[in-house]
């Protein structure tokens, strides 16, 4: 079972290829500050927008970098089986602790056909999975009577929950809690959806305020709720103005303004508008996670 904090990592581009040195000190980064996990090849990375080549060199990468110090869950999973088989396998020969399995976008499958390819999956490869429900990516959303069937067949260690829906979310807990983790899939729920049985979160903000939201997770999880509920209040603004327009547009546009790695993203995603900018900036400028960084940044461009 995974619990703690995973950040949601970002993929580093320079012009037209990734930007390995960047990729390589923010997994150093955000290890150092204390995530408990990385999650690369997931829509904050960009995934759809890489080539086979690119998601098995960014994989690779996070990977070797990390070198054993947090678990690393490679996200596999598209919209065709046979292609998520091949990726799920390529992760456990890179060594990967576990894949992430969204479920299929765009083929909207009936509940039985979301069993039946994580099913699949896990018969062909042995490897934990982690499956990943955003309904409002996929247009398909997994049930949690479904998700419990999941869990009684197949490696399932966490199941990423990103519908929004504290109700579901609860139930969801209720049908596999006790037989995986539920992590929350939203920054601005994950305080709400541990204190309704979740385990942690596979953060965006952690990409951006890696100490801070960790530090939120684990005062969560520990039952220190009047120190879980500060680093709310002060984490929240900032949870919000990253989803100002589609993730991982503004999540970008933040680490480049904070010094990280360039901002650049890849078509059809375009760059963060300028008023959304300038409340993106105000934000950050704003929140006591990454105030410094960004004054230091500013500073070192001048």
């Amino acid at each position: 079972m995974l619990r703690g904090t995973f950040v949601a990592l970002i993929t580093p581009f320079l012009g037209e290829r990734i930007d390995e040195d960047a990729l390589g000190r923010l997994v150093d980064w955000t290890i150092a500050c204390g995530v408990d996990g990385l999650v690369p090849c997931g829509t904050t990375g960009e995934t759809p927008s890489l080539t086979d080549d690119e998601w098995q060199r960014v994989a690779t990468l996070v990977i070797e970098r990390t070198a054993g110090r947090v678990p690393v869950v490679v996200g596999t999973g598209t919209n065709s089986t046979t292609v998520s088989i091949a990726r799920t396998r390529i992760a456990r020969e890179l060594g990967a602790t576990a894949a992430m399995v969204v479920t299929p976008y765009y083929n909207k499958p009936q509940q039985e056909g979301l069993l039946r390819h994580v099913i699949a999956i896990a018969d062909a490869v042995d490897l934990p999975l982690v499956v990943y429900n955003v309904p409002g990516r996929t247009g398909v959303n997994l049930a949690p009577e479904t998700a419990r069937r999941m869990v009684e067949q197949a490696p399932v260690v966490a199941i990423k929950e990103s519908s929004g829906s504290l109700d579901q979310t609860s139930e969801l807990v209720a049908a596999v809690g006790d037989r995986c983790a539920v992590l929350s899939g939203d920054d601005s729920l994950t305080l709400p959806i541990i204190a309704v049985g979740g385990q942690g979160v596979v953060s965006v903000v952690a990409n951006i305020a890696p100490a801070a939201m960790s530090a939120l997770v684990r005062a969560a999880l520990l039952g220190d709720l009047e120190r879980a509920r500060a680093l709310h209040r002060e984490l929240f603004p900032l949870a919000r103005a990253l989803f100002l327009e589609t993730n991982p547009v503004p999540v970008k546009a933040a680490a480049e303004m904070l010094g990280l790695c360039s901002g650049t993203v890849r078509l059809p995603l375009a760059p963060l508008s300028e008023a959304n900018r300038e409340r993106l900036r105000a934000t950050l400028a704003a929140c006591p996670h990454t105030a410094e960084l960004l004054e230091r940044s500013i500073g070192e461009a001048a």
